[in-house]
């Protein structure tokens, strides 16, 4: 069985230099993300609740996804969230040629209006990393729910976000129909557990 690294460990940001793990401990603020939408049902639910408890998020989403849900990304920037980019069809970087994979990057990059990226499956070469970080900042995470792994107990993630989450996390979630039924259960506990650590939640701004 594999070992589960909710929090990411901090020597990758030695290894990656080019790659936003988090921000300083010293924050108090957290940053929630969202990723692979928008979707139909799903990433409604999710604006719902973040405007309930006035909770501004990143959502990093899908080219494909921003194409076939005009009305939900127009929601999402009139609720004063940030659309970022995470590549026209969720590629892998890694079993995907790099000239391709930059393509749909692009693509997906010139209908937003900032840089931020973040790699689908947090897979990609050095050699894109370096590439992309001439224009896109790469944001990457430094605590990952499991919303979408099964095998991750629901009391298991909410007893790790209890003791891990800090000022300066960057939080993944996922806005899809896979982590749909674990994530309507998972993120209104995850917000309170923050709320009572007294931290505020910010939008990524590079």
């Amino acid at each position: 069985m594999s070992i589960k690294l909710f929090k990411t460990p901090r020597f990758l940001r030695w290894i990656f230099p080019r790659r936003t793990w988090g921000f300083s401990r010293k924050k108090n603020a957290v940053y929630l993300t969202f990723d692979d939408g928008p979707q139909e049902f799903i990433t409604p639910w999710v604006l719902d609740l973040l405007k309930e408890k006035k909770i501004q998020a990143t959502f990093f989403c899908v080219g494909n996804n921003i194409i076939n849900q005009p009305e939900i990304v127009t929601r999402i920037k009139l609720e004063g969230h940030i659309i970022a980019n995470h590549s026209m069809n969720h590629e892998n970087g890694l079993k995907t040629n790099s000239k391709a994979y930059f393509n749909s990057i692009e693509s997906v990059g010139v209908m937003l209006d900032n840089n931020l990226f973040r790699p689908p499956y947090g897979r990609l070469s050095s050699f894109q990393s370096i590439l992309l970080s001439k224009k896109y900042k790469i944001i990457m995470w430094s605590w990952l729910s499991y919303d979408f792994d099964r095998a991750v107990s629901i009391e298991k993630i909410l007893q790790k976000a209890k003791t891990q989450i800090e000022g300066g996390d960057i939080i993944v979630f996922h806005d899809n129909i896979k982590t749909f039924d674990r994530l309507q259960l998972l993120l209104p506990e995850v917000i309170e557990i923050i709320k009572s650590k007294n931290l505020s939640f910010e939008l990524i701004r590079l």
